[in-house]
């Protein structure tokens, strides 16, 4: 019989040992020692950052062969401006949260541009009201003056946006402050026209428009920045109660914060106030035959 090979051995930083058995096979070398990690932590992916919800933006128009239409498609990246729009609204108006239970949960948006004698207006289906519309008149597009064509487009987008997205008291919280919420959302977004102008003084603080929207500026600028996104949550569970809702929130009946507010603007010589009358009240007019 032969005798058996000669055991080999190799040295290293991790000893491996082959052996040969009495019956001619190599058995195994052992594993190295395990050895425990010197950090007994455990990473973890951090949470994604909150997003804002997302909705399906659709456009029709119902007269191509109209001149606004022609204003319209030669002046708005339409994908783009709504998805745009959407965006200034929500972020004006809320913080993200990761379930974003406090943000209405809007399904699709359709911007409908039809001739009609109204300038704008946003309602929710009657099927299901998480489906919003907004008709956007034809003929007030084609007037647009060549110069502001882009940035008014632009303006009432999100001006119509905002009602698809605020709360307004399940319909009891006055009109004036919801499309004076509107304005405001408008003017932060930078999209102000020029004949907005703060220094007017209307007759009453939900007249609504741009007249509420600068007392809703005065707010935020007064109150710290979030104070209108607060009016807006407070809107959200419970019905409107008139100076309980803005004493819970600022501490004072609106009529005092009204009252401080015309205090910054100037009175005409003579006048105690200077009564604004503008285009907006006839077309709230108009919409509300519309929508009865």
């Amino acid at each position: 019989m032969s005798p058996a090979p000669p055991t080999v051995t190799a040295n290293s930083s991790c000893t491996a040992t082959t052996t040969t058995a009495k019956d001619g096979e190599p058995t195994p070398s052992p594993l190295p020692p395990q050895t425990s990690p010197k950090s007994s932590s455990i990473a973890t992916r951090p949470h994604p950052k909150p997003g804002y919800p997302t909705c399906k933006l659709r456009v029709e128009c119902h007269d191509l062969g109209h001149d606004g239409a022609e204003v319209f498609f030669s002046n708005s990246k339409v994908s783009h401006d709504l998805s745009a729009a959407v965006t200034t609204v929500l972020s004006i108006l809320y913080t993200p949260s990761q379930s974003n239970s406090h943000i209405p949960p809007v399904r699709s948006v359709t911007l409908v541009l039809e001739t009609m004698d109204i300038l704008a207006y946003t309602k929710g289906m009657e099927l299901d009201n998480d489906h919003k519309q907004i008709h956007f008149s034809l003929q007030y597009i084609s007037t647009i003056p060549v110069s502001r064509r882009g940035d008014e487009i632009q303006g009432v987008l999100v001006h119509e946006m905002v009602h698809c997205w605020q709360w307004n008291a399940f319909g009891t919280a006055p009109g004036g402050l919801i499309e004076g919420m509107a304005d405001f959302v408008r003017l932060k977004a930078g999209l102000a026209p020029p004949h907005w102008k703060k220094k007017e003084r209307p007759e009453k603080w939900d007249q609504g428009y741009q007249h509420t929207g600068f007392f809703l500026d005065w707010i935020e600028t007064q109150f710290g920045d979030g104070s209108i996104r607060r009016v807006n949550e407070a809107l959200m569970n419970k019905r409107y109660d008139g100076d309980a809702f803005w004493v819970s929130l600022f501490g004072k009946r609106v009529q005092e914060l009204w009252s401080e507010y015309c205090e910054t603007l100037p009175v005409k010589e003579g006048e105690d106030a200077v009564i604004v009358e503008r285009e907006e009240q006839k077309t709230t007019d108009k919409l509300e035959k519309v929508l009865e």
